[in-house]
């Protein structure tokens, strides 16, 4: 089997994922996943992809992520990983897709305007 590439965005985090034949390790940025994010939830959205298609040993993924939080950079690896799921076997779009794994979360900051304190914020208004 060859290297699967993939990539997932979450607000302005950017995850490559190389997927590839092994024994289920994780490397986020060149550390294990479990030292690179370290409460239990994102750790949890990181397996969510592998638990739910059975394939949690099946596969070594080597990660680089920029950008953003780490909540952002932990959503952005689960969708590269289901995405590279899907290239290697079109079953697991299935189990995925239910899940809203496969679906790009579009929402992003929104900008903050001039004359403004805040995207939507203003500056106090005073009449007299």
């Amino acid at each position: 089997m060859e290297v699967i590439h993939t990539i997932g965005r979450r607000k302005t985090s950017v995850a490559r994922l190389f997927l590839s034949e092994g024994k289920g390790n994780i490397v986020v940025n060149k550390k294990t996943y479990t030292d690179y994010f370290t409460t239990p939830t994102l750790q949890y959205k990181i397996q969510q992809p592998l638990s739910l298609t059975g394939t949690e040993s099946n596969f070594d993924l080597k990660i680089t992520v920029k950008g953003g939080g780490i909540t952002g950079q932990a959503e952005a690896i689960r969708l590269a990983i289901s995405r590279a799921l899907c290239q290697v076997d079109e079953e697991n779009r299935s189990t995925l897709k239910p899940e809203g794994l496969l679906t790009r979360d579009p929402r992003m900051v929104e900008r903050k305007k001039f004359g403004q304190k805040k995207a939507r914020k203003k500056f106090q208004f005073s009449k007299r």
